[in-house]
């Protein structure tokens, strides 16, 4: 099909169009999330830092129980509980214990965490903008369904 990804990977063939796409997907994926850690770089965070002070904040003032935030980071298989520890160590995040069962806690961000993302959202928004400013509103809607398409079956079972 094309031949960026040829170049990308030193591949001339694949053994179908379908590991074509797959390659495409993935290497298309990690240039995004190269893209976006080097803007959470600046304000010493992770990507996926970044996802969970998002996921908060949309709860905030309430917060989340970490089983909660498990479910909407975009990245799983994270060690949740020592991501936490991190941005609460720096002050974005708080904890507290529910009830008398010391390993279940709510997380919640603080005003230190807000601040931070007003000042990291602007910047990530440009990054997708400018990423994605070479496809149609169509284009991207199209773009959102096949990709949908792929993980589908994961949450309609």
């Amino acid at each position: 099909m094309g031949t960026i990804l040829h170049h990308r990977i030193q591949q001339k063939k694949f053994d179908s169009p379908q590991m074509e796409a797959v390659l495409n997907i993935m290497v298309a994926g990690d240039f995004l999330r190269q893209q976006a850690e080097k803007v959470c770089a600046g304000f010493d965070i992770t990507p996926i830092q970044f996802n969970v002070l998002r996921i908060l904040k949309g709860a905030h003032p309430n917060g989340h129980p970490r089983c909660e935030i498990i479910g909407r980071l975009i990245e799983r298989g994270t060690d949740v509980t020592r991501l936490i520890d991190r941005l609460e160590k720096r002050g974005l995040v708080e904890r507290s214990r529910d009830g008398e069962d010391r390993r279940h806690s709510h997380a919640r961000i603080t005003e230190e965490g807000i601040k931070l993302l007003e000042q990291l959202n602007p910047m990530m928004s440009t990054l997708h903008l400018e990423t994605m400013k070479k496809f149609t509103q169509d284009e991207c809607d199209e773009l959102s369904r096949l990709c949908e398409k792929i993980y589908s079956e994961e949450f309609t079972e």
